[in-house]
């Protein structure tokens, strides 16, 4: 058995959800903190990906609506609490935005959902727009803060013919777009992850397509989100979970404090396409249970016993790499989080495991940077 060293990164996307509902305090400003406390807790320090584009909307509406303003105040002002914490701040953008309307208290976002489907032109202005626009949110406190990470809105990097040439251009060091396996075929989304060429280890991407491993160094890493496969016993019971929870808000009179706002509209987003009701019956209620269910590492989604089934995957292919460090990234979306209780328990056990580093993303840049991380490439 070998020593590797699994430097794991937590990383929040921060945002309201994807067709702009929501109210900011319950899905974003009161869960950030309570999540920032509990890091604090066990300390920890994590990454939050602060979604700018929904920011840069309220501020262009907040003449017009000055409520826009009192949230966008508080925006910045939660980020900045939660950075002099000593947790990260990176780049994270849902180009819906781009194209935006504020009618009737309500957002209306008719922008693409996929950045790649953007022209050059257009994409360099979301990024270089949200770059600026945390770094000069965020240098009055600390002078060398930059954006050195980036997660694309959906998952949404590849194929590209520019997308991470243009991210190295504004010297974003790595991407942590692509989750192994993933595919959606949606009204609002169209992505294929299901046969990425590496999906866990650091690697140097063939620059028009993220899904590849390059056989040369490159201008920009890849460092895939993890993913792993729900065993048939926690998938169901799980599942049972998330049935009862579900009836219980109902009995109940109202959702959970920090539950999920949406449009009656938004689940509809995330329906296959080329899926009959039967087809979707039995991927969602039948495959998972043959196979076992393909799950994005995403702590809002997990229960602590499935929690503890991904640490046990990222511990056996961290092992079977025979790497001495190795970067693990895990996602989670406070907008999604129902209660905190399974997170802190999970927190609580990483924090003191020997094998386990907790790490920022800027701390996993200059580990690539320095080699502490080996990176992969074809040959």
């Amino acid at each position: 058995m070998n020593d590797t060293i699994i430097h794991l990164a937590l990383v929040d996307d921060w945002e309201v959800s994807g067709s702009g509902a929501g109210d900011p305090q319950d899905l974003q400003f009161r869960p950030m903190r309570k999540l920032s406390k509990i890091y604090n807790t066990y300390g920890i320090r994590a990454s939050f990906n602060a979604e700018v584009m929904q920011q840069l909307a309220f501020r262009d509406f907040q003449t017009q609506h000055p409520h826009l303003k009192n949230l966008a105040d508080e925006w910045d002002a939660t980020v900045q609490e939660t950075f002099r914490q000593g947790h990260d701040i990176q780049l994270h953008t849902h180009p819906q935005w781009s194209s935006s309307e504020y009618q009737d208290g309500k957002w209306v976002l008719k922008g693409d959902w996929s950045i790649v489907n953007y022209s050059l032109n257009e994409a360099r202005q979301m990024l270089i727009r949200g770059k600026e626009y945390l770094e000069n949110l965020l240098r009055p406190l600390d002078s060398n803060y930059r954006c050195i990470s980036y997660r694309a809105g959906s998952w949404c990097i590849a194929p590209s013919s520019f997308l991470l040439n243009l991210l190295a251009d504004l010297g974003i060091v790595f991407d942590i777009s692509i989750v192994g396996k993933l595919k959606y075929d949606t009204r609002r989304l169209k992505l294929d992850y299901s046969n990425c060429e590496e999906d866990f280890v650091p690697f140097y991407p063939v620059m028009t397509d993220a899904r590849r491993v390059s056989d040369k160094l490159e201008r920009i890493v890849c460092i895939p989100t993890n993913h792993f496969y729900g065993s048939r016993r926690l998938t169901l019971k799980h599942h049972v979970a998330k049935a009862a929870a579900r009836l219980n808000r109902g009995n109940s009179g109202g959702p959970a404090a920090t539950s999920v706002q949406i449009s009656g509209s938004y689940g509809s987003d995330w329906i296959d396409t080329n899926n009959s009701s039967l087809r979707r019956i039995y991927e969602k209620g039948v495959v998972p249970y043959i196979k076992g269910k393909h799950l994005i590492s995403d702590l809002a989604q997990l229960d602590y016993p499935l929690m503890r089934e991904m640490l046990s995957s990222i511990r056996r292919r961290a092992r079977a790499t025979g790497l001495a460090n190795i970067p693990v990234v895990l996602g989670i979306h406070t907008k999604d989080i129902r209660v905190f209780d399974d997170i802190e328990r999970f927190v609580s056990d990483i924090s003191t495991a020997p094998d386990i580093k907790c790490v920022t993303l800027t701390e996993v840049a200059q580990g690539l940077q320095k080699g502490t991380f080996p990176i992969k490439t074809k040959s």
